[in-house]
Formats: C-alpha cells, sequence, structure tokens
C-alpha cells in the first residue's frame, strides 16, 4: 500500500469508506504486534544513491528531505537523543539491500526499557548494543518518497550488534460474530447516505475525538453532530464500529514473554496491525494506551 499513515478502523467510516466493515472478519489477515518504541527508525538501501541510509520518518518527507548516509549527515540533519539514536544505528544496524522501518526500543545493557509510554521489561538482559522493533518493509524503485509499504511478515535476524524483537501475536480466523454485527453497520451505514464527512472536516472531527480522550471525556455523538454541524447518524455509526473494535480484542492472544506495564498497572502491547485484502489499520486500545500516551512525558 502507500506509505500512508495508518488509521483507526472507526476513524476510516468518517469518509464513508465502509472496507473496514469486510476487514474486522476477513479469515485471511495477518497481524502483528505494534511496540511503543521511538523514535521510529527507517534503514536500508536508498534506491537513488543505492548506498546504505538511517532517518527517522522525516526520509520520506515531500520537501524537506532528511536522509543520513554518513555520520557527517546525521550531524547536519539532527541533534540531541534522536541525532545519538541515530550514530548507533547508523554503526549497528545490519547492511540490507531491503528498506525497513521499525521502532527503536533502546541501547542493550538491561532488562528493563521505557522509550515511550510503555515499560517493557525483557525475560534476560539484553547483549546487543541496540534494540530495534521492525514492523515494516517497503518497495520503492528510484525515490523513498515514492515508497510502497507493507507489513513485515518476517523479522530480520538480530546481529551481534542488533537485537530485534518482533513479539508473537496471534488472530482467531473465526470471527462470524464480528461479521454479524458488520453487516448491522452495514444496513446502518445506509442513514448516512450523502452524509459522509469530508477529508477536512473529518480531520477536525477526529482532533476532537482525540480531545475527549486525552481529557477522560465522553465521545458524546450529540455534541460533535452539533459542534460540527454533521449527521448525527454519521457519529453513531463510529460508536458502533468503536465497540467492534474493542471485540476484537477478545480474538487476539499474545504469546511472548515480554512484561509491559503502563506506569504502576499491567498492560497488554501498545496494539496491533492488521492486515488483509479489505486494507490495513491499527488496533488501539484509546481509552487505555492513546491516553496514556497523550499525557506521559516522553523519555526519549
Amino acid at each position: 500500500m502507500k506509505n500512508t499513515h495508518l488509521q483507526h478502523p472507526e476513524d476510516s467510516i468518517l469518509t464513508g469508506d465502509l472496507s473496514v466493515l469486510d476487514w474486522f472478519s476477513e479469515p485471511d489477515s495477518f497481524i502483528s504486534t505494534k511496540m511503543d518504541g521511538a523514535p521510529a527508525i527507517v534503514w536500508g538501501t536508498d534506491p537513488a544513491t543505492n548506498t546504505f541510509f538511517v532517518g527517522t520518518k522525516s526520509v520520506f518527507n515531500k520537501v524537506k528531505i532528511k536522509i543520513n548516509h554518513s555520520h557527517e549527515e546525521i550531524d547536519k540533519n539532527h541533534q540531541g537523543k534522536v541525532a545519538r539514536i541515530l550514530h548507533a544505528c547508523f554503526d549497528c544496524l545490519p547492511r540490507t539491500d531491503s528498506i525497513f522501518q521499525g521502532d527503536f526500543i533502546g541501547y542493550g545493557g538491561s532488562l528493563t526499557y521505557r522509550p515511550n509510554t510503555i515499560t517493557y521489561i525483557f525475560p534476560e538482559i539484553i547483549a546487543e548494543d541496540i534494540i530495534i522493533a521492525p514492523h515494516t518493509i517497503y518497495v520503492a524503485d528510484d525515490d523513498l518518497r515514492n515508497a510502497v509499504s507493507s507489513p513485515m511478515i518476517l523479522c530480520p535476524k538480530s546481529t551481534y550488534k542488533c537485537f530485534f524483537v518482533k513479539p508473537e501475536v496471534s488472530l482467531n480466523p473465526y470471527r462470524e460474530d464480528l461479521k454479524d454485527v458488520c453487516n448491522f453497520a452495514k444496513q446502518m451505514a445506509t442513514l448516512c447516505h450523502g452524509s459522509f464527512l469530508n477529508d477536512k472536516t473529518a480531520a477536525k472531527v477526529k482532533k476532537h475525538i482525540n480531545d475527549c480522550i486525552r481529557t477522560e471525556n465522553d465521545i458524546d455523538e450529540n455534541e460533535i453532530a452539533e459542534k460540527f454541524d454533521i449527521d448525527i447518524n454519521v457519529m453513531r455509526l463510529w460508536k458502533l464500529v468503536a465497540t467492534i473494535k474493542d471485540d476484537l480484542f477478545w480474538f487476539t492472544n499474545e504469546t511472548d514473554d515480554i512484561t509491559c506495564m503502563i506506569g504502576d498497572t499491567y498492560s497488554l502491547h501498545e496494539g496491533y496491525v492488521i492486515s488483509n485484502q479489505y486494507g490495513i489499520f491499527k488496533v488501539v486500545d484509546r481509552k487505555e494506551f492513546s491516553r496514556a500516551n497523550f499525557l506521559m512525558a516522553k523519555t526519549w
């Protein structure tokens, strides 16, 4: 798929994209765990120069591009902790003909890491110099700005300098209960015919939803419909799809031995990325993780 920001499944229906209602129950789906690392690291062979590079997501910028083929370019394009992380990644990441993206978890030598919001406790001390959680692979013929992404199925092999971590998770393919609710949602969507939002209004509504999550306020469909002058049935459909997303967690099973905590409370991983013929979406508990992610001070 085109290199675009992953959406929450419930947010996708605001503009009338109802493909998610088939996505929920598609048995032939691929799932991967979304780890809460920071910053995002992109690395591999630059198709424009045929040389190794590292960077953040700014390597995909359309205008202010920051691709680092050397330590000198890292110092030119970045500073502070991000620059130090990129220097370590440039030295430690294995050279490859491919292009990958992953999240930086930390430097080796410990059991416990808190790169962002979630604290990870590994079963044993990580001996490698850096820890990366890879999740995406890209194909680009001539320019990173034209890169096409797909979820990573096989994790790269760790080296003596770089530990790649990809927690195991499975998805029950038999999700007929979700299919029944999605069929009801399709019927409900007929009430919204001609009333779905344009991209500009949808962006404002999503920002308002995130503000509600951040401040622990209810997501009131009546208030949102009045505030943005939209059909209340669109927000009622959004709420229904959000509950279907919450039910999807019951069909997942984490099988790794990494302990996750938010503050002093045990938690699951940040969430999952699920892809199939109907699309690719991130599945995150917005009330728990997203709010904590909004509020907790970042360490990196």
